[in-house]
């Protein structure tokens, strides 16, 4: 199957923060552990190795066992949740948000990242063992987020009114879009497994965390995968010490603070706001920030108030009530995990950037940071259809306009371009300077000024000529065009916006096998897969 890689800098698509960490650029080490290789994993493993208890160990793989419920599980994963107990296992985590039917297609790209990179390194480390880990979102809050997934150009949506955290949603009217899909996916049989796959986790649970733990056990079976739903009571209780210093310290907000005004005198972009307080008070149907004022800690708009000694009772007796937000997930993920890495999107490592100077302060070993898999998937149909236009997938990801005006330039019978006129008008003013040193200063400034028009003039014509020609060549150009907008749809990158069930219908399960064996999760490009 042909692959190919482009730099990440090369598409045009990842921020300059993105590309000065995969260029290992020196004004940003000091906002990050190790950088992602081989070797460092053996002293990130070393030192997390130090830090993480015996005990914690045991009440992390018991947990993950109750959430699986009755789930059917694999033996491999089933393995890795029984090694979680041993002192020389450690994890590989990435997260997502609870999207509908998986969201987009970049959920697929992060947890095979994960799954490659931890059989790279129990290759690579053999007397020690390496887990995968999903890590659900199901503390979040924002319903419009995750309440749709775009099919063939449309967007399929779940209506309904939502409250609190996501993951404890009733998947009430779940049905109504199974019927819908069921016309849009049609009667094949990769559509049918589709349909069951989906009626089996949005129809046979009773919540979206309970839901999105089926659908993501189901496609990654036999990968031995272990997925975790943070929101547990158990869980949180190993997360009470720092809560509380959240509460009485406001210590995230001091440290990002001033790591985040360092990124942004480099030049970077704050990418989360850190507040005062980074956690939310979280009941049924709620889920708001909790907020200081004069001593006493309220709900942004429940109007429940507590003393201090009364908010640090309710964080001891009920620690599932205490949720971190953005900022402060990281650090309570790092600390009921035994991991070494956290592989996300763009997005998600500008804010881990922001958390290195927190992590030190409170001594937790901050995590290597991996960039996830990104993928371009581009049908042999498609691709026939750029060789016959003599077009490369690379020049896709230029801006429209650009990409226009490149092949306009590769496929013009007329060369558009006036460089030899201009060489040659500048030389004449060469003769018309020489007279007019010999006169005086204004006749300088007047030759200055007709060459400076003259040239404007065969800008504007070259201009011109590029114009005409994109008009007699708009036949070739509308189906270069065309093509752009199937693997980049409104001009963004394909993985995310589209769904996985588009290619699912035509691959089935080979999608998930060619994506399991072309994704390296350490080799740091941009992948062309062509199907």
């Amino acid at each position: 199957m042909p692959t190919h890689s482009i730099p990440y800098k090369d598409t045009g698509y990842f921020s300059k923060l993105v590309c000065d960490y995969l260029a290992e650029n020196e004004s940003l080490k000091p906002f990050y552990n190790r950088f992602p290789n081989l070797e460092n994993f053996k002293h990130q493993l070393a030192e997390k190795q130090k830090n993480f208890s015996e005990e914690k160990r045991h009440l992390l793989s018991k947990r993950i066992m109750f959430q699986y419920g009755d789930n059917s599980i694999s033996q491999s994963t089933l393995s890795n949740i029984d090694l979680l107990r041993e002192h020389n296992t450690f994890t590989i985590t990435t997260g997502h948000q609870l999207n509908l039917f998986t969201g987009p297609l970049y959920f697929l790209y992060k947890i095979f990242s994960a799954i490659n990179l931890a059989e790279q390194l129990n290759k690579t480390y053999t007397t020690n063992h390496f887990v995968p880990v999903y890590w659900m979102a199901t503390e979040d809050h924002d319903f419009e987020e995750i309440n749709y997934f775009n099919l063939f150009g449309k967007k399929v949506k779940w209506d309904r009114k939502a409250a609190g955290a996501v993951g404890e949603l009733s998947t009430e009217g779940l049905r109504e879009v199974k019927q819908h899909l069921k016309k849009e996916f049609g009667e094949s049989e990769n559509a049918n497994k589709l349909i069951d796959l989906f009626k089996d986790a949005y129809t046979k649970h009773d919540n979206l965390a309970d839901a999105t733990r089926f659908l993501a056990n189901s496609l990654f079976y036999h990968h031995g995968l272990v997925i975790i739903d943070g929101n547990d009571a158990e869980l949180k209780k190993c997360f009470i010490p720092y809560a509380e210093k959240e509460l009485t310290e406001n210590l995230s907000f001091k440290k990002v603070s001033e790591t985040t005004e360092k990124l942004t005198e480099l030049g970077f972009s704050e990418q989360v706001h850190p507040r005062e307080i980074n956690l939310f008070y979280l009941k049924e149907n709620l889920r708001e920030r909790i907020i200081e004022q004069d001593g006493r800690f309220y709900g942004n708009e429940s109007g429940l108030s507590f003393s201090k000694k009364e908010i640090i009772n309710e964080l001891h007796e009920h620690p599932y009530r205490f949720s971190p937000n953005a900022l402060l997930r990281p650090l309570y993920q790092e600390v009921i995990l035994p991991n070494l890495c956290y592989i996300g999107g763009g997005g998600e490592l500008a804010y881990w950037f922001q958390l290195n100077d927190y992590f030190n302060k409170v001594e937790v070993p901050f995590p290597i940071l991996l960039l996830r898999n990104s993928v371009l998937l581009v049908p042999e149909m498609l691709s026939e259809k750029l060789q016959n236009l003599n077009v490369s997938v690379d020049d896709l990801f230029l801006p429209q306009h650009e990409l226009m005006t490149k092949h306009t330039h590769e496929i013009s019978q007329i060369t558009i371009d006036f460089s030899k006129q201009k060489e040659f008008l500048k030389q004449q003013f060469l003769d018309l300077y020489e007279l007019a040193k010999q006169t005086d200063a204004s006749f300088l400034g007047a030759v200055a000024a007709q060459e400076k028009k003259q040239l404007n003039g065969l800008d504007n014509l070259e201009k011109r000529l590029l114009k005409a020609q994109k008009r007699n060549l708009s036949n070739v150009l509308d189906r270069v065009k065309n093509i752009q907008n199937q693997l980049f749809p409104n001009q963004s990158l394909q993985e995310r916006h589209l769904n996985f069930a588009e290619f699912y219908l035509e691959y089935g399960e080979g999608l998930l096998d060619v994506l399991k064996e072309n994704l390296d999760p350490l080799d740091g490009n941009f992948l062309v897969l062509e199907l």
